[in-house]
């Protein structure tokens, strides 16, 4: 599924996908735009839940055609979403979606900013939403967002008075926006941010408003417009060669994961903002209206302008180098700007600026993409000036307390390398998301509290390139990376990251034993470093044995890997618990795994994550053995069902043949298939037939939008968006006596506690009489939904259709979930002498 998506893309955005790892290198038009968007001081915060809920098209409107400062707060990272290319989920999905988030505005020249809220899955009410997250800490990360950005503009995704009717994560967004508004100028809120940021207070609010709010745009086209801004977002950009909303599109398309690839759009395209509160504007006019967006705005800045000006009059587009005279000048005026903001917005950027007009090529890589504590690494190091200027590499800076004297005349075009060694601090903490290193709760994750709001963990090992250009002393820093090559894929970049001297995992993250038989688990010992000699154990529950106690391990060279088996002994009463490898090394344990997520759309990312197994000593009974999956969008069902003994084939369209069925006891569809597989509406009849003809078929949820089939099941029946997203909400039995809910295990309410995150999602809401509905739950003060296991004779076998949450279950490992799969596995395999009423 990942490849496919990816070769969908791959015309649409090459280029994004071949630099999606790699430093960027301007070109002429890049600078110019770069130096356009340096002479304009305003700024606009766009506020959501969730990537992928931005507006793309508006904030690279904001960004490209306004020349704004523009940033994305949003609150959570999209941890409880699905992933449709790969099998990360929860806080490794979320570390994908913030990485697409960042390669999303990349495209759309925006920022990015996020709170410390956990997206703990759908939410149906603001108040549900806010109290799991607390409420005080989310917005007090929102008004110090605000506080740091100081955005003029502040514009708000969702409505703030639609309480109940939408996403309560979207709701809440906006109501904390509007809340925020009127503390962050406030000293008594928050005082504590007060230290490190100051008082602000944004001009104005709005609200990203469509027709899409009102239901149609003919009812759109009623709304009184006079408290709105009309914007068209389509507006062209020859420097690019792209309209404003192609590179929305291609922004958008980063959210890979959540299945945003799409195709571009051009042409003039109406965007709408609501306005709220603050500063009105006048006729319409633009956001900015009644703001000073020139230099004229601080202290000191008319002469910067002036001369920025008329660099940006005259700019040379094939010489963008003879312009560094009159930027060095500037550049020199905004290191005096009393505005410590703008300072340091502006020196950053008028400092990227010279670099490019200076074709100044400078970069450190590393020989490795990761070290440890106390090892010693070779930085190779490039320093290239390709312009004509006078420019002396005067030293480099490779740690805080070590500079390296060079003292070398920058000759045009005349490459300089340097290798030079780093020692890695004993005392430097591993590489890991931040708000990942510790654990959090349902709806908030723990950060250092200088880390708040960032996107990702900052760069700790950056080399200074201190230089002189025309005599002017200026630095550029460089963080350290790990350049490559493949020969099917050409040059590559990763992070440098810090590693522990070694971590371990279990090659199963759920072992589900369905009796008290011993079973082998196998431990994976991964080596950061060479040369390390220790031993593991076993942390596990009391009622449990694992044997031998303790086993050496020795591992010669740096990312080897050892495997170890050991032996669990379960209880012999049902019983479940964690395991945890222990690495003792000299007086140190490790207990932790190393997790790398490699795409190509991404840069590649490692995580650092508690090293836990579930296991279960599960009361579970199956029939049949041998089952057909359909993949869809990305879960580990398969494997879960391997777990409990099934033999697990994986079936892809062009197997799906009448012959081939006849193998398998039953048939699973995995999840969203029918949104994302689009052969399988060639091989829907085939299914049917085998069910017809005495098989069972299975299928998971999928979304009433985008159905690729023309029939889902061999009956009618219609998908909607009714869910259950609390997952202790009440699970009531309706067909008591239904073989699914007895054979071969009797399901009770006990089967569905501890399950996490929802009940389940997009359930049916109307079906025919040949349907039975088998489980009844709902949200608080909701009516009941009865559409969540639905089972159906059809010919000799049986059709099940589930949104039950099986996907997120399995992985958890939720015994209740396993056994009630395995009796929808089952069906039709009842023994001829069991009692005629669990038969149905």
């Amino acid at each position: 599924m990942k490849t496919r998506l990816h070769l969908l893309l791959l015309l649409l955005f090459s280029t994004t996908l071949i630099t999606a790892q790699q430093p960027k290198k301007p070109t002429s038009s890049e600078i110019f735009e770069s130096i356009k968007k340096l002479n304009f001081l305003g700024s606009v915060l766009y506020v959501a839940a969730h990537p992928d809920d931005e507006n793309t098209r508006l904030i690279s409107y904001m960004s490209n055609e306004v020349k704004a400062r523009t940033a994305y707060l949003s609150l959570t990272r999209g941890d409880g979403g699905q992933n449709l290319i790969g099998t990360e989920i929860r806080e490794l999905l979320g570390v994908m979606r913030t990485q697409e988030l960042l390669a999303a505005r990349r495209v759309d020249g925006g920022e990015q900013l996020f709170t410390r809220a956990n997206d703990f899955g759908y939410s149906k009410h603001p108040d549900e939403t806010l109290d799991i997250w607390d409420k005080d800490k989310v917005l007090s990360d929102v008004v110090l967002a605000i506080r740091q950005f100081k955005p003029d503009v502040i514009i708000n995704r969702f409505d703030h008075r639609r309480a109940g009717q939408t996403h309560g994560h979207h709701t809440s967004s906006a109501l904390l926006s509007m809340e925020a508004f009127d503390l962050v100028n406030n000293p008594s809120s928050y005082p504590e941010q007060l230290s490190n940021t100051e008082l602000w207070q944004p001009k104005r609010l709005f609200y990203n408003t469509s027709w899409w709010r009102y239901g149609s745009k003919e009812e759109f086209d009623k709304v009184d417009k006079s408290n709105m801004v009309m914007l068209d977002v389509g507006v062209y950009y020859p420097l690019k060669g792209l309209s404003n909303n192609e590179l929305a599109s291609i922004a958008s398309s980063q959210h890979l994961c959540q299945g945003f690839g799409r195709l571009t759009q051009r042409g003039a395209q109406e965007e709408y903002i609501e306005f709220l509160k603050g500063d009105a504007i006048n006729n319409n006019a633009n956001v900015f209206d009644g703001i000073d967006t020139t230099w004229n705005r601080i202290k000191g800045g008319q002469a910067i302008g002036n001369i920025l000006l008329e660099v940006e009059n005259s700019f040379n587009f094939i010489n963008p180098s003879e312009h560094l005279p009159k930027l060095l000048e500037a550049y020199q005026l905004v290191s005096k700007i009393e505005d410590k903001h703008w300072k340091t917005i502006k020196t950053k950027e008028i400092k990227s600026i010279i670099e490019a007009c200076a074709g100044l090529y400078l970069e450190v890589s590393a020989e490795t993409n990761w070290a440890t504590q106390n090892e010693t690494i070779n930085l190779n190091i490039e320093v290239l000036n390709r312009s004509q200027q006078n420019i002396t590499l005067v030293s480099l800076n490779t740690s805080r307390d070590l500079e390296i004297s060079k003292n070398i005349n920058l000759e045009e075009n005349t490459k300089f390398d340097f290798k030079e060694p780093i020692t890695i601090p004993s005392n430097q903490k591993p590489t890991t998301p931040y708000w990942l290193a510790e654990k959090g709760t349902l709806g908030m994750y723990k950060a250092d509290p200088e880390f708040i709001g960032k996107p990702e963990t900052p760069r700790v090992f950056n080399v200074d390139f201190n230089v002189l250009i025309n005599k002017i002393p200026i630095t550029f820093t460089k963080p350290v990376v790990y350049r490559y090559s493949k020969p099917d894929k050409g040059e590559l970049y990763k992070p440098f990251e810090i590693i522990p001297e070694a971590s371990a995992k279990i090659s199963e993250k759920v072992i589900i034993l369905d009796s008290d038989k011993q079973h082998d688990i196998e431990v994976i010992v991964k080596a950061g470093r060479a040369n390390i000699e220790g031993f593991v154990q076993i942390a596990h529950p009391k009622n449990w044995s694992v044997y031998p106690e303790k086993q050496k391990v020795t591992i010669a060279n740096k990312g080897q890997e050892e495997r170890l088996i050991f032996t669990v002994v379960p209880p012999k009463e049902q019983s479940e618990g964690l395991l945890t490898p222990m690495v003792h090394i000299g007086e140190n344990i490790y207990t932790r795994e190393l997790i790398e997520i490699d795409y190509d759309h991404i840069p590649f990312q490692t995580v650092l994550l508690p090293s836990e197994s579930k296991i279960v000593r599960l009361d579970i009974k199956k029939q049949g053995q041998n089952i057909g999956y359909i993949e869809g969008a990305g879960d580990v069902v398969p494997e879960s069902l391997r777990q409990i003994g099934y033999n697990v084939a994986i079936l892809k369209p062009e197997d799906i043949s009448a012959e081939n069925l006849k193998r398998f006891d039953a048939i699973v569809v995995g999840i969203r298939a029918y949104n994302t597989v689009e052969e399988l509406k060639f091989k829907q009849q085939l299914l049917f037939d085998y069910v017809a003809q005495g098989g069972n078929m299975i299928v998971q949820y999928n979304t009433s939008r985008g159905i690729k089939v023309d029939d889902i099941a061999p009956y009618d029946l219609k998908l909607s968006r009714d869910r259950v997203t609390d997952e202790f909400a009440e699970v009531r039995l309706l067909a008591t006596n239904h073989e699914v809910l007895n054979f071969p295990n009797r399901i009770t309410s006990k089967d569905f506690e501890g399950w996490t995150q929802e009940r389940g999602l997009y359930f049916p809401d109307q079906w025919s009489s040949e349907f039975t509905s088998i489980l009844s739950m709902n949200d608080k003060g909701e009516t009941p939904k009865t559409g969540s296991l639905l089972v159906a004779k059809h010919g000799k076998g049986y059709y099940v259709y589930t949104g039950l949450s099986f996907f997120r279950e399995f992985p958890a490992g939720v015994s209740g979930a396993y056994r009630l799969f395995a009796n929808m596995l089952s069906l039709g395999k009842n023994d001829l002498n069991q009692p005629e009423q669990i038969k149905n």
